[in-house]
Formats: structure tokens, C-alpha cells, sequence
């Protein structure tokens, strides 16, 4: 299963961002497509909070536009969303410990153990430090290949 970073939500949806088409390109082939795919909720609530931040969009997306836009992938009928598994602090610390994560990178490892706890072994992000934790494809469909 592919799981579905931030950052390639946010190109999805702001029409001004560099990779806009062909992020919105990819999420549409995934809603459309025939195979389970993921968003982790953690990522869906940093969408809504990134897209709506004037300090990171001016003008920030109107929070019922944003919310808009989330219910339309909900609706997709493949979406699964991910939480944290039963086992997550099990899978988080040992991601903690071999990468060494501190700071900023803890949320990226919240996520990579959101994914792994959900048996998702591929995410979809154009952030290469996920590249970090064991066990996650990493793939940025924003310029490789996918099928």
C-alpha cells in the first residue's frame, strides 16, 4: 500500500506550487485508481494546518476550502486512513533510535511508524528525510517514475 506524505497534498492542492500538476495528477491517479491507498491522519491535519497558514501562503487557503478539498479525497473509495497501531511506540522508538531522529525529524517518524504500523511499506513524499527509517520505500512522484 502507498501512503501519502504533506508536502505532495499541499502541491496537490495549491494551484501556484511548482509541482502542482503533476502532484494533482498523482493523488487523482491514486483516488481513481483500483488499489488501497493511505493518508495518515497526522499528515491530513498538517495539510489543513499548512494550507491555511498565512505566514506560509498569502493568501492562505480559506479553512472551508481546505476542508472542502479533504472531504473530496475521504470520499475517494480506495483512502484508507491511518492512526497509530496498537504497537506504535514499539515501532517508533526503534525508528527513533536507529536514526538517530531529534527536533523536527519526530514527526517524520511519527508518520514512517503510523505507516509501518498499518503495513504500508511505500510513501509517497517529496521529503528525502523519511530515507532515513528502515522498512519505508521512499518514492517522490513528483520526478520518478510511477506507474
Amino acid at each position: 500500500m502507498i501512503a501519502v506524505d504533506t508536502n505532495i497534498l499541499v502541491y496537490a492542492h495549491r494551484e501556484e506550487a511548482q509541482f502542482h500538476a503533476v502532484a494533482a495528477e498523482r493523488i487523482a491517479e491514486l483516488a481513481e485508481g483500483r488499489a488501497t491507498w493511505a493518508i495518515p491522519w497526522a499528515c491530513m491535519h498538517e495539510f489543513y494546518g499548512v494550507v491555511t497558514n498565512p505566514r506560509v501562503f498569502n493568501p492562505p487557503t480559506k479553512p472551508a476550502v481546505a476542508m472542502d478539498t479533504i472531504d473530496g479525497w475521504l470520499e475517494a473509495p480506495r483512502l484508507q486512513m491511518l492512526h497509530e497501531s496498537a504497537d506504535h511506540w514499539i515501532i517508533l522508538t526503534r525508528l527513533l533510535r536507529e536514526s538517530k531522529a531529534v527536533g523536527g525529524r519526530v514527526h517524520d517518524a511519527r508518520i514512517a511508524a503510523i505507516c509501518l504500523g498499518n503495513g504500508v511499506r511505500e510513501i509517497w513524499s517529496a521529503d528525502r528525510d523519511f530515507k532515513r527509517f528502515a522498512g519505508l520505500a521512499v518514492r517522490n512522484p513528483l520526478r520518478d517514475g510511477v506507474a
